[in-house]
């Protein structure tokens, strides 16, 4: 299990189910038989850069992206010799206008994980260009009970949805306990149907200030 101490222990009782157990034996295979996006030894990473009890903000995605060198285990985020995919220059460019950082110079948003973003995927791999081929498997069980576990342990966090896919996710988040803030996805085709204009990360930085939380530095240069 890829999973580090704090994870497995936040999530040793789902760990144990059958669908679990089924999912990894599967994932095992597709890994050893085909070309399976992201790396293995990725496939974790966006939950291992971020422990449960820190995580201030939730982006949910849905499966990693298809291309070669592309998908790094963190949703919307790809590995820095990675061409800018065209969701995460439209996140960019909300980024740029809502909160006046520069335009970044690569797709990498491990900064964003280590102050406290959980970036996951509700699949969690996919198998090269072939979106959506691994949907089905056992991973939304496992990423909603990730998500509902969250907002029952915990206090004040931002989930943001973008698109119908993780909108889908909101019946899993307590409102009386936590912010969603929710609009269309960032892609080119759905952009300008509310996502510019939407100002995600300074609405985080005022939840978060306002229940005494430290604020995410959205600047990645």
């Amino acid at each position: 299990m890829l999973l580090n101490d704090k994870w497995l222990s936040f999530l040793q009782d789902e760990l144990q189910k059958q669908y679990f157990q089924d999912l990894q034996h599967e994932i095992n295979i597709q890994y050893k038989s085909k070309t399976i996006f992201p790396k293995f030894k990725n496939i974790f990473r966006a939950f291992n850069l971020v422990e449960p009890k820190k995580i201030k903000v939730v982006i949910i995605g849905q499966d990693p992206y298809h291309g070669l060198n592309q998908a790094n285990g963190l949703a919307f985020s790809v590995s820095s010799e990675c061409k800018i995919p065209p969701s995460l220059r439209n996140i960019f460019k909300e980024l740029i206008d809502d909160t006046g950082c520069d335009n970044p110079k690569n797709g990498v948003l491990d900064i964003w994980a280590e102050q406290g973003v959980l970036l996951m995927n509700t699949i969690l791999s996919v198998e090269e260009s072939k979106p959506h081929s691994h949907k089905n498997m056992g991973w939304e069980e496992f990423t909603d009970a990730i998500i509902s576990k969250l907002s029952l342990d915990f206090n004040n966090i931002v989930f943001i949805l973008w698109g119908g896919e993780s909108q889908k996710k909101e019946k899993l988040v307590d409102i009386s306990k936590h912010l969603i803030l929710k609009s269309s996805h960032p892609s080119p085709l759905s952009s300008y149907r509310g996502f510019f204009g939407s100002k995600p990360f300074s609405k985080t930085n005022e939840y978060l200030k306002s229940h005494n939380k430290s604020e995410i530095n959205w600047c990645l240069i």
